[in-house]
């Protein structure tokens, strides 16, 4: 090539990022730079080698985008089954309808997420991988109470006719009970991350036990009314009243492919953000935690499409109390569970969307514009850590 050999390494460096290594053996990753920021010489035609490489990474950028969105369309396709899965567990179990969407499917898709958050901790002992665990416990909550609540908000203003869009009342008072619980436990838990002091590992299985006595409250729930039986099982569409065991093969075979498409969801959103030049930061914090929510957010659709809010709503509460409580507890026996300032506005911006949403639900004037307006919250904050 007619490039100098200063330019050439340049070139190189901005297409191919490898690894750096430690003394202590960890990779260190220097992120991609988008392609937007390449700029050829001044006065001088970028060819040769580099060429040859913008040509390799394009198809890479290519074969990323298309396994993002194959992704996507599995897990909602998944979804599909396993929901109607969850509804006949519950109906064979005679759970309530709010027990069955905040405790069964919350259950199915938040506990994969809290293995992977655990598996986490136990593998990294250095404090950049523990601040990432961190970052994890906090990023869901946030993205569940605020894109979660719009997600149903924004369905029900395209999918419904404006008299399907009413929310009961008494749906709605549950759901203003479920916040109250979450706001008590995440307060404590921010509580603790403001101070450092020894025997703090001591208090895990405290969050564990407020989520044990959540379950036992959600358990006595009734129905105030029969609810319909849940549509065929997918599985066996002509029985009425499927088999249990065929009811149990399908939703936990869905949840498999869930939760295995749900990986594959995260990683290519990961590697999205890396060639488009996001930091490891922006990433962990903005796109992460929505990617690890798909599961919930693919649920309420399905279910919000359906007319079935109770069923909707009762999945992100019950999401939110399982990710306010058991990845706490986690971070509380394998961290300092110190939070740094951006960790603290994560957290307050959690605690106003959640206290919006419990003074709406609670008085029963949460409408689907209302819902949907939560979202802008989770926006204003991606504002002001992009600036900041």
């Amino acid at each position: 090539s007619s490039n100098p050999p200063e330019i050439r390494a340049g070139l190189m460096s901005t297409f191919l990022d490898l690894p750096v290594h430690g003394m202590s053996g960890d990779s260190i990753y220097r992120s991609a730079r988008p392609l937007a920021s390449i700029r050829k010489p001044a006065g001088r035609a970028v060819s040769g080698p580099s060429v040859v490489l913008l040509a390799w990474r394009l198809p890479i950028m290519l074969i990323t985008l298309l396994l993002f969105l194959l992704s996507a369309v599995t897990i909602y396709l998944a979804c599909e089954y396993f929901v109607n899965g969850i509804e006949w567990t519950g109906h064979h179990f005679k759970f309530s309808q709010s027990a069955t969407g905040s405790l069964l499917a919350a259950l199915g898709t938040a506990l994969p997420e809290c293995i992977v958050t655990l598996t986490a901790l136990l593998m990294g002992d250095a404090p950049a991988q523990q601040q990432i665990g961190i970052g994890a416990a906090l990023g869901g909550p946030l993205v569940l109470s605020t894109i979660g609540y719009a997600a149903v908000g924004v369905t029900l203003l395209l999918c419904m006719s404006p008299e399907h869009r009413v929310m009961e009342g008494e749906v709605q008072r549950e759901i203003g009970r479920d916040q109250a619980w979450f706001a008590g436990i995440f307060l404590v838990a921010v509580a603790l991350g403001m101070v450092a002091f020894t025997g703090k590992t001591w208090l895990a299985p405290l969050f564990v036990l407020v989520y044990l006595v959540y379950v036992r409250r959600e358990l006595k729930q009734t129905d105030s009314h029969e609810a319909p039986l849940p549509e065929p099982l997918k599985l066996d569409p002509e029985a009425e009243i499927p088999a249990l065991r065929k009811v149990l093969l399908q939703t936990l075979g869905a949840l498999v492919v869930v939760a295995l498409s749900a990986q594959l969801f995260v990683h290519q959103l990961e590697s999205m953000g890396e060639l488009f030049g996001l930091s490891p930061v922006l990433a962990a914090l903005l796109l992460s935690p929505v990617a690890t929510e798909m599961p919930e957010l693919m649920n309420v659709l399905i279910w919000e499409r359906q007319g079935k809010h109770r069923l909707a709503l009762a999945n992100i509460s019950g999401a939110m109390m399982i990710q306010g409580t058991i990845p706490k507890a986690f971070c509380l026996l394998f961290t300092p569970w110190l939070l740094d300032s951006t960790m603290m506005v994560s957290s307050l911006v959690t605690l106003l969307a959640v206290v919006l949403l419990w003074w709406g639900f609670s008085r029963g004037r949460m409408t689907a514009g209302r819902l949907a307006c939560v979202g802008l919250v989770y926006l204003g904050f991606c504002g002001w850590l992009m600036v900041s």
